[in-house]
């Protein structure tokens, strides 16, 4: 992939990946027909990782930025978007003020909302150290989150780390201690700390429960990424969580990255709806190696197949 992504590239801008101008109401306010509840699809930008990760070689500039897929949502009619900080050009350095409000007028000129942003971090890590840089970082990206207007800054956990693999509650309350501290920054600026089940310390609804308990903070919820819990069932595990979501990450397979078994859209909508579920679906589709990957086509085949099941259920 990595030797033609800029062939690729060209191929997609030919294609006509292009402005489209539209006038619709903010995302905010959007809703489908006889829907009781407001759900809102958006794009997290990870499904365009490859695109948005590549650089020009003639001046190490991203060829593909996060400005482009606004435009592309756009002329799919996507509401919103997770800017994820991975993909802003000085990551993990925060944006330029002036960069921050582009980018937020430009959303806002085409109709989309930020439903979200998120950064890399370890409050797993038996180094103090490196817990402690991660809430500065998310510190600095909650100020950012605020800036945008996104209403969630997405964390992790962090991977189980070597030699803790039978301590568990010892890790855990490393990672409660660092999410008491983003969240009560988080409520200052106004945004929500979204943890999301990432299938590293957090891979199971028991265990997201268990920490949201300790931290006992209005000011943090989860985001519940679909395709990452490691049980036998996981929408067993997903509606248990519902409750708790305060954003989402709607993965192709319930079990995880490579597996064949498609996510069941009509069972997950129904989930949402019982538990009365309201705000961002934020979708993410991954490259799994073996397959052609097209986000493009990919993304937007999801995006019809989760409206036709929140038509079907909502109507």
């Amino acid at each position: 992939m990595k030797t033609s992504i800029n062939h690729r590239l060209w191929i997609f801008f030919l294609l006509g990946i292009s402005v489209y101008a539209i006038n619709a109401s903010f995302a905010q306010n959007a809703t489908y027909k006889n829907d009781k509840k407001n759900l809102i699809l958006s794009v997290n930008a990870y499904s365009f990782n490859d695109l948005l990760s590549a650089k020009d070689k003639n001046n190490n500039q991203q060829v593909y930025t996060l400005f482009n897929l606004l435009d592309w949502c756009a002329s799919k009619n996507i509401k919103a978007i997770d800017a994820t900080g991975y993909f802003f050009p000085t990551y993990p350095q925060v944006p330029s003020d002036k960069y921050i409000e582009e980018f937020r007028e430009r959303a806002t000129q085409l109709g989309i909302a930020i439903s979200g942003t998120g950064i890399r971090n370890n409050f797993a890590s038996p180094d103090p150290s490196i817990r402690a840089a991660g809430v500065a970082l998310a510190r600095e990206w909650i100020v950012v989150a605020s800036k945008l207007h996104a209403p969630v800054i997405r964390l992790f956990a962090g991977e189980i780390p070597a030699g803790y693999e039978e301590k568990w509650d010892e890790v855990a309350e490393w990672m409660i201690d660092c999410f008491k501290e983003c969240a009560a920054f988080g409520e200052q600026y106004g945004v929500k700390i979204g943890i999301q089940n990432h299938g590293d310390m957090l891979q199971t609804a028991e265990q997201c429960l268990k920490v949201l308990k300790a931290i006992d903070s209005e000011w943090i919820g989860l985001i519940i990424d679909t395709g990452s819990f490691k049980t036998s069932d996981p929408y067993k595990d997903i509606e248990l969580t519902a409750p708790y979501a305060i954003n989402w990450q709607v993965k192709e397979s319930p079990f995880g990255i490579g597996s064949k078994e498609r996510t069941d859209f009509t069972r997950l909508i129904k989930i949402i709806k019982k538990q009365g579920y309201e705000g961002y679906l934020p979708v993410e589709t991954l490259l799994v190696k073996g397959r052609t990957y097209d986000p493009f086509t990919l993304v937007a085949e999801m995006i019809d197949e989760i409206k036709a099941a929140i038509e079907k259920e909502y109507r």
